[in-house]
């Protein structure tokens, strides 16, 4: 019964997509398009990866930390305001993220996927780290604190207990924990 608290973070992730979407709107946070865009990806193949190799339930929240991220990419092409300002080093942390899915692609192995998802992104996470260490106030917490609790529900639909079902839900509760400090710190 508790595997079905997924649907629940699902939800929860999506109201953290549209609270991000909404501060963007108020011109009080500025997001990294290529960190979201990555951020939309790099789940998503894991999804499709965790999926081949047999995942039920427990994907759930991996899949959605890459469809809020998607949300988020997309409105942010609808306020002028939102965009913060990329740099080489930005395009480089795309580049490398994207390399590393292409990695993927080449050795067909579902495991190895989840890996070269979670490389990606990690790299993708980058510019938003060091944009939030440095202007957090352009960040808001929302996503990064659901995203910490959201993917543990995937623990509690593991059936198998597999790399395939918990790798990349263990990667997100770190990645978002990592994000949220500088929010904090701010406060």
């Amino acid at each position: 019964m508790l595997e079905y608290l997924v649907f629940v973070a699902a939800f929860g992730s999506l109201m953290g997509a549209l609270a991000y979407i909404r501060s963007m709107f108020k011109s009080t946070t500025a997001p990294n398009r290529v960190t979201w865009f990555m951020w939309s990806v790099a789940p998503l193949v894991a999804t499709a990866a965790a999926v081949s190799n047999g995942v039920g339930l427990a994907v759930i929240p991996v899949f959605m930390s890459g469809f809020s991220p998607f949300l988020i990419f997309t409105a942010s092409f609808f306020t002028k305001k939102a965009c913060w300002k990329l740099g080489a080093f930005d395009y480089i942390c795309g580049l490398l993220s994207g390399l590393a899915i292409v990695l993927w692609y080449l050795t067909s192995n579902p495991e190895v996927a989840i890996i070269f998802a979670i490389i990606s992104d990690a790299l993708a996470a980058v510019p938003t780290l060091l944009k939030g260490w440095r202007s957090p106030k352009t960040e808001s917490a929302w996503p990064y604190l659901i995203g910490t609790f959201a993917p543990m529900t995937s623990f509690l639909a593991a059936t198998a207990w597999s790399f395939s079902e918990v790798a990349f839900p263990i990667y997100l509760v770190g990645i978002n924990f990592v994000l949220l400090l500088p929010l904090i710190r701010r406060r």
